[in-house]
C-alpha cells in the first residue's frame, strides 16, 4: 500500500522542480538579448537610462533592466504628403517633400524628442513655408536646388540635438493651381510658336542669302570665264596674224601675188548677209594697177616675140 504522505511529497517536489525550471528559463530569456545589425537598444534600470546596447549578444539583469524598442540606425527616406504653401505673389502651391535622415544617437532620439518622425515632418512643413513664402511662383519653380539646400541646413541644425542627421531634402513636386497651369501652358506654347517663327524666318533669310551669294559667285565665275575666253581668242588671233605676217614677209611676195590674194578675198567679203556696203582699200587699186601692168607687160612681151 502506497503512503499518501510520501506521494504528496514527491508531487510537491516535481511541481517545485518544474516551477524552478520555468523560472530559470524566464530568467535566461529576460537576461539574454540579441541586437540585430544596424539597430541599437536602450536599457533602463529601474526606470532610468542605464546604457545603449550594440549589435550582438548582450546580457541584462532580469526583472531590473528593461529594454526599450530597438532604434533603427540606418538612413531613412520619408515622403511627406503635399503641403499647401503661399508664395510671395499670393499663389497657393502644393509641394511634396522627401527627407533623407539618419539616427546618429539612439539615446537622444529616445529621450530628447517624443516622436522624431512627426517632429521632422512638422519642422519640414514650417521651414518650407518660410523659404517658399519669400519667393514668387517662377522663382519657386526654377530654384529647387536653392530651396533644397536651405531646407537641409535648417533641418540639420534643428534636429542635431535630437540625435538625427538630415543628409538630403528634395522637393518631389510643385503643383500650382489649375488656372495658373493653363496660363503657363499657353505662355509656353506661345513662346514655342514665337521661337519656331523666328527659326523659320532665320532659315528663309539664310536660304535667300545663300542663293544670292550663289548667283553672284556664278556671275563672277561666268564673267571671269568669258574674260579668259576673250583673252585667249585675242591671243590666238594675234598669234595667227603674227604667223601670217611673218610668213608673208618671209616669202617676200611681189605685187602680182598680192593682187591675186585680194581678188580671192573679195568673194568671202560678199558672203556676209549684212554686207550692204563694200569698202575697197586704196591698196586694192594699187594692186589692180600692178596686176594690169603685169598682164600688160606680159602681152607686150608676147607680141614682140611673135613679130619677126
Amino acid at each position: 500500500m502506497v503512503d499518501i504522505g510520501e506521494f504528496i511529497g514527491q508531487v510537491f517536489i516535481a511541481v517545485l522542480l518544474v516551477v524552478v525550471a520555468i523560472f530559470v528559463v524566464v530568467v535566461l530569456f529576460r537576461s539574454i538579448r540579441i541586437i540585430p545589425q544596424a539597430y541599437s537598444g536602450i536599457v533602463e534600470r529601474l526606470g532610468r537610462y542605464q546604457r545603449t546596447l550594440s549589435p550582438g549578444l548582450n546580457l541584462l539583469v532580469p526583472f531590473i533592466d528593461r529594454l526599450r524598442p530597438l532604434v533603427d540606425m540606418r538612413e531613412q527616406v520619408v515622403s511627406f504628403p503635399p503641403q499647401p504653401v503661399i508664395t510671395e505673389d499670393n499663389l497657393v502651391v502644393s509641394i511634396d517633400t522627401v527627407v533623407y535622415f539618419q539616427v546618429t544617437d539612439a539615446r537622444a532620439a529616445t529621450y530628447e524628442i517624443a516622436n522624431y518622425l512627426s517632429a521632422v515632418e512638422q519642422l519640414t512643413t514650417t521651414t518650407l513655408r518660410n523659404v517658399v513664402g519669400g519667393l514668387n511662383l517662377e522663382e519657386a519653380l526654377t530654384s529647387r536646388d536653392e530651396i533644397n539646400s536651405k531646407l537641409r541646413i535648417v533641418l540639420d541644425e534643428a534636429t542635431g540635438k535630437w540625435g538625427l542627421r538630415v543628409s538630403r531634402v528634395e522637393l518631389k513636386a510643385i503643383d500650382p493651381p489649375a488656372s495658373i497651369q493653363d496660363s503657363m501652358e499657353k505662355q509656353m506654347r506661345a513662346e514655342r510658336d514665337r521661337r519656331a517663327a523666328i527659326l523659320t524666318a532665320e532659315g528663309s533669310k539664310q536660304s535667300q542669302i545663300l542663293e544670292a551669294e550663289g548667283r553672284r559667285q556664278a556671275s563672277i565665275l561666268g564673267a571671269e570665264g568669258d574674260k579668259a575666253a576673250a583673252v585667249l581668242r585675242a591671243e590666238g588671233e594675234a598669234e595667227a596674224i603674227q604667223s601670217v605676217f611673218s610668213a608673208i614677209h618671209a616669202g617676200n611676195p611681189d605685187d602680182k601675188l598680192l593682187a591675186y590674194q585680194y581678188l580671192q578675198t573679195l568673194p568671202k567679203i560678199s558672203e556676209g548677209a549684212a554686207s550692204k556696203l563694200w569698202i575697197i582699200p586704196s591698196e586694192f587699186t594699187d594692186a589692180l594697177k600692178g596686176l594690169s601692168k603685169g598682164f600688160g607687160a606680159g602681152t607686150s612681151g608676147a607680141s614682140n616675140d611673135a613679130t619677126p
